[in-house]
């Protein structure tokens, strides 16, 4: 990929940069009805990056009227699949060679480093804009066996006119992996972009008009979730909701469809993800390595960062030791527009309050804060919270049971596997789950007994398109990448045929 500033630093790049903030629907850009704006602001030092207009219910009717138009023309839903691959291969394409924006939209819109968008969100973002575009041709139906004056068949159809809601963690990756399956799949798309970050998807949508994409098709309203984002998930023109965000949101989408249509509705909310380290750990330091990316990475908003790090009691200290040092080393807050950053601020100054109530919380619940535990010093500028990690948690403190989607990470002292896995289980979310373990009976025993939808054996958040991404109980019931995520953007229709004698 060229995605190295064309000249000087990124924040060169940044400065030259044009933001477009207006609604695009029906195949252009254009303001919202009410006229309404909103500011979009850069958490690294609160300056304003654009005024965006603040779609509503008035837009989101004429995004869903649109998406139910071109989706009946048949201009997307019935092309070739072929066709329709060469469509999305060329978005793929488009994406990469605009990688450098995307990545300073993102930078400067959620504060992620810069060196995580080219190197982590952005190639997944294609990986998956090429993965889904390659399973357009392998959809495929069945033939029943029957007598021989019968002929029944099963074949899959896009449900119609898709809603898609993401969050603000990985504004460019979690769009790619709502919109990618849902246009390969040939439906419609209305999507409604989180309000902390919604330039990325305004780009998006005019690389799909360019790659050939009809006008309709994807339609992108930017605006606040209990305005445009209820009204989305309300709308009766809406076929499916797909969702990621907070439980507390997914289950008002819930509520929502039965409220109107019976939509489908697929969501992927929060965690309270458990990583356990054993003592037969093959080699502390690398767990250790593994955890801190587990829960700093990304600042830590992440809803499966392995916040609840169970670590068995005779290797506590060691590996506490080993976590200190790579927290101190390998995530140092600053300048996210500095390649060197490994640690950007928080979204907004609220998640950060949210976070050092969350960490004042644990001071006073009597956990001892023994790493970060506040805002780095230099960098009040901006909404930073230092690494933290608490010690002596016990899995009843406040701070083991809510997510709090920041870089605080909870040691638990546990005696042994069956205490661990016990601990695992006693959350009412299952997103993901982690072991350190060189027995290979307990892995296996592990993945089998951990309510989670994503297990991690001597790794952690690692895996690959093919691999579902989705939780088990008040995490979701969606599933993200692979081929059942665009076959959960279809439905079946069951034929049946009287060929006569």
């Amino acid at each position: 990929m060229n995605i190295a500033p064309s000249t000087g630093s990124w924040h060169d790049r940044a400065a030259k940069l044009s933001f477009e903030g207006r609604l695009f629907i029906d195949g252009d850009y254009r303001e919202a009805v009410s006229g309404a704006k909103f500011e979009t602001v850069n958490p690294a030092d609160d300056s304003i990056i654009a005024a965006v207009s603040r779609g509503d219910g008035a837009d989101i009717d004429l995004a869903v009227s649109s998406g139910r138009k071109a989706f009946k023309s048949g201009v997307w839903s019935r092309m070739a699949p072929r066709a329709r691959m060469a469509v999305m291969l060329r978005f793929a394409d488009l994406v990469e060679q605009h990688a450098g924006e995307f990545a300073v939209l993102d930078t400067l819109d959620m504060g992620k480093p810069i060196q995580e968008m080219l190197t982590v969100d952005i190639p997944l973002a294609l990986t998956c804009l090429r993965f889904t575009a390659e399973c357009i041709d392998k959809i495929e139906g069945s033939v029943g066996a029957t007598a021989s004056d019968v002929l029944s068949y099963v074949i899959r159809q896009p449900l119609g006119v898709v809603g898609c809601i993401v969050p603000w963690n990985y504004p460019l990756l979690m769009t790619v992996w709502k919109i990618a399956p849902a246009l390969s799949a040939g439906n419609s798309v209305v999507l409604k972009p989180a309000e902390q970050s919604p330039l990325s998807a305004l780009l998006l949508a005019r690389l799909f008009m360019e790659a050939g994409g009809p006008a309709g098709v994807l339609n992108v309203v930017n605006g606040f979730g209990a305005e445009a984002g209820k009204a989305l998930a309300l709308h009766d023109g809406i076929d499916k909701i797909a969702f990621t965000g907070s439980a507390e949101v997914g289950k008002l989408m819930l509520i929502y469809a039965g409220q109107s249509n019976m939509k489908k509705v697929a969501t992927e909310c929060g965690g309270k993800s458990p990583h356990i380290v054993l003592a037969d750990a093959e080699n502390l330091k690398k767990a250790a390595w593994w955890a801190a990316m587990g829960i700093f990475g990304n600042q830590g908003e992440v809803c499966c960062a392995g916040s609840r790090i169970i670590v068995e009691k005779s290797v506590v200290p060691d590996f506490i030791d080993a976590l200190s040092a790579q927290a101190k080393s390998g995530y140092v807050p600053g300048d996210p527009l500095d390649e060197a950053t490994t640690m950007g601020p928080l979204v907004t100054r609220e998640q950060q309050q949210r976070v050092l109530n969350y960490i004042d919380i644990g001071r006073r619940g009597g956990a001892d804060c023994i790493l970060g535990g506040g805002v780095p010093d230099g960098l009040e500028h901006g909404a930073y919270v230092a690494p933290t990690i608490f010690t002596g948690v016990d899995n009843s403190m406040t701070i083991a049971r809510e997510e709090i989607f920041g870089p605080v990470a909870s040691i638990i002292p546990v005696s042994g596997y069956e205490e661990a896995v016990a601990i695992a289980n006693d959350s009412p979310f299952g997103l993901a789950a982690g072991i350190w373990t060189s027995d290979l009976g307990k892995a296996h025993r592990f993945a089998r007994d951990v309510e989670a939808g994503m297990v991690y054996v001597n790794s952690y958040m690692n895996g690959d398109m093919q691999l579902p991404f989705g939780g088990w109980k008040e995490s979701g019931n969606g599933r993200d990448k692979c081929m059942d995520a665009i076959l959960s953007y279809t439905q079946s229709k069951g034929v049946w045929v009287t060929v006569g004698e």
